[in-house]
């Protein structure tokens, strides 16, 4: 089962080299969690991809990830951003520090629980929608204007 998800997520994170050199800045990150297709990502499409990230990396499915658990998740991430090149785009490194241990382990007891990172959806979303206009835009990966 172990490996089943892990191949699920790379087919889902981890788009062709080519396609991501060819896109504009931000759009690998539009691919992956713009859950309705219209271009703009909201709090609660963040909620839900996140949920499902989550479960993803919960390998013993006890609604927490351990340590063990996030070295596979920082791994996967790593390669991830790796293969997305400038599909990145210059929002990436935020998008990075929120799906981090340290970011989402509110209560510093070494794992992230389910609620724990559902919980901080909110405030990873805002630290992404760089123009605060309430969803996140390819505009919130390119240059500011």
């Amino acid at each position: 089962m172990t490996q089943i998800k892990t191949l699920a997520l790379a087919l889902t994170l981890v788009p062709g080299i080519a396609l991501a050199q060819a896109a504009k800045p931000g759009s690998h990150f539009l691919e992956n969690w713009d859950l309705n297709d219209d271009g703009a990502i909201t709090v609660e499409e963040i909620t839900t991809r996140r949920a499902d990230v989550f479960y993803m990396f919960d390998v013993d499915a006890n609604d927490a990830l351990d340590a063990q658990e996030y070295v596979l998740f920082d791994e996967t991430r790593a390669a991830d951003m790796q293969n997305a090149g400038e599909a990145a785009g210059k929002g990436a490194h935020k998008v990075q520090i929120g799906l981090t241990l340290a970011f989402n382990d509110f209560d510093a007891d070494g794992q992230v629980s389910k609620d724990e990172f559902i919980a901080r959806s909110p405030d990873w979303f805002a630290t992404i929608d760089r123009n605060a206009d309430g969803v996140i835009t390819s505009a919130d990966f390119g240059p500011m204007n």
